[in-house]
């Protein structure tokens, strides 16, 4: 049995690591023979920063399922083509737009100074951040502002990749085609309805298709039809998902699967 945890919005917040009580209940989880796997949108370089140093060889997906890190180390990584990689740089320069991108480990950042992400991005200095050119491979796009946003949107819409629109930030969101969470778990060999999901957010959906049970935290349109079981994110909420993860724990602990 498996619990694979989204990040942000899930089990740490505002930026914040996650909370000594919700990584005690994922230590239990450990101690009884459950894997626990961290997956986010974050690439790895910035999961490790919220994650607490104990926890560092766990599995973890990042990048939304572009990178997969293992025992410390990233195993697995999926990046554009040549081709697509051209095609979105001349989009950037039609566009007039600004990015996150991000290699395997180091990354590319044109937006603004003031840009919230930049919050999250690289927090502990693990990287360095170098131009679009110089990174070997490219596995995330982050398009974070543009003249036509719209435009830009249907655009890559028409190349074969994926596109996450994040309405509430207003950016965009761009993996390989193909690659999700799910595609991730697939790797790592992974079957449906073997393990519990824990999300917030429409880049969980494909996990949570495939999960044995699933907990949103707080609400979210997309997601919410798949969801079996919802936190809100009200008064005591990381008490609340600490407790349904060891619920859940001692619910299922007698599958092996």
């Amino acid at each position: 049995m498996r619990f694979v945890f989204d990040l942000d919005g899930t089990v740490c917040f505002k930026g914040q690591p996650v909370s000594n009580r919700i990584l005690h209940s994922l230590s239990e989880l450990t101690e009884v023979g459950i894997e626990v796997i961290f997956a986010s949108a974050r690439p790895i370089r910035d999961m490790l920063p919220v994650i607490d140093e104990a926890f560092h060889h766990y599995t973890m997906i990042g990048g939304n399922g572009s990178l997969i890190s293992k025992e410390g180390k990233v195993i697995k990584s999926n990046s554009f083509s040549t081709n697509e990689i051209n095609e979105i740089k001349n989009l950037i320069n039609q566009c007039n737009a600004t990015y996150l991108i991000d290699g395997d480990w180091n990354y590319a950042y044109t937006g603004p100074d003031t840009h919230p992400i930049l919050q999250n991005l690289d927090p502990a200095k693990l990287a360095e951040m170098v131009s679009l050119d110089s990174l070997d491979s490219v596995v995330k796009v982050l398009f974070l502002t543009s003249n036509c946003m719209d435009e830009l949107a249907e655009k890559l819409s028409k190349l074969n990749v994926y596109v996450n629109k994040h309405s509430n930030e207003n950016v965009l969101d761009i993996s390989p085609s193909g690659i999700n969470k799910w595609s991730a778990l697939k790797t790592l060999g992974i079957k449906e309805n073997t393990y519990i999901a824990f999300g917030n957010d429409a880049n969980d959906i494909s996990m949570f298709e495939n999960a044995l049970h699933t907990v949103m935290i707080g609400y979210h349109e997309q997601l919410a039809p798949l969801a079996k079981e919802t936190i809100s994110l009200s008064g005591y909420y990381e008490r609340e998902i600490a407790e349904k993860i060891l619920t859940l724990s001692k619910e299922y602990r007698a599958i092996h699967i």
